[in-house]
């Protein structure tokens, strides 16, 4: 008897074990509250990539006021829809005017991105609603980074990782959601982490 309630008591342990650290607390929503910025370089020539980063801050330039007041990545995407164009044509220029014919592109959509560190926070891959911007053949070496909430700018200072925070939690996400991409080096974050990347490859594919 008393083996059976040990027993038992292991077992429930586990349990509740595992279950503190599935994503069981809505952390699908990472995917689905940013939106991220892809620039894709010509090739990777040093001329490419030195062309690519130009790009790079004209569209973060561009971008920065029409985002500022943004309250969902909804409105973020209403915005870049109605402002292609304008991105478009200031990529365009920067290219032009850096003695290069290559045309610009930029789509907005879903697509697959694979994990990625960024100063505070490290993202799971999966799908992301995406601003792409392609270069010329756009095979070179990409830059990834997330257009909103605008992290995009080096954030070094323990102000600048409170003001990550502020900016996700504005958007939606809770604090619990929030240490899930920036403290990776917990055990029980990074546990979660993983098996939030196993789901979305299981089920993210299909939507």
């Amino acid at each position: 008897m008393y083996k059976r309630i040990l027993t038992g008591g292991i077992v429930l342990l586990f349990i509740l074990g595992i279950f503190s650290v599935l994503p069981i607390h809505g952390e699908q929503e990472i995917y689905e509250s940013v939106v991220r910025l892809h620039v894709l370089a010509n090739s990777d020539s040093e001329q490419d990539q030195a062309l690519k980063l130009l790009v790079r801050d004209e569209v973060l330039r561009q971008s920065e006021p029409l985002l500022r007041d943004c309250k969902s990545r909804e409105q973020a995407i209403r915005i870049l829809d109605e402002n292609q164009s304008l991105l478009q044509q200031a990529a365009q220029a920067i290219v032009l005017e850096h003695g290069y014919d290559y045309p610009v592109t930029i789509l907005l959509g879903k697509e697959e991105y694979p994990t990625k560190n960024y100063e505070n926070c490290c993202f799971p891959s999966g799908t992301y609603v995406s601003l792409r911007i392609c270069i010329g053949e756009a095979e070179g070496q990409n830059w990834w980074c997330v257009l909103f909430p605008p992290l995009c700018l080096s954030a070094a200072s323990a102000d600048d990782e409170k003001s990550n925070e502020d900016a996700f939690i504005s958007v939606g996400l809770t604090s619990e959601q929030y240490r899930v991409i920036t403290e990776t080096d917990n055990v029980k974050y990074r546990i979660r982490f993983k098996v939030l990347e196993a789901v979305q490859d299981l089920f993210g594919k299909k939507n």
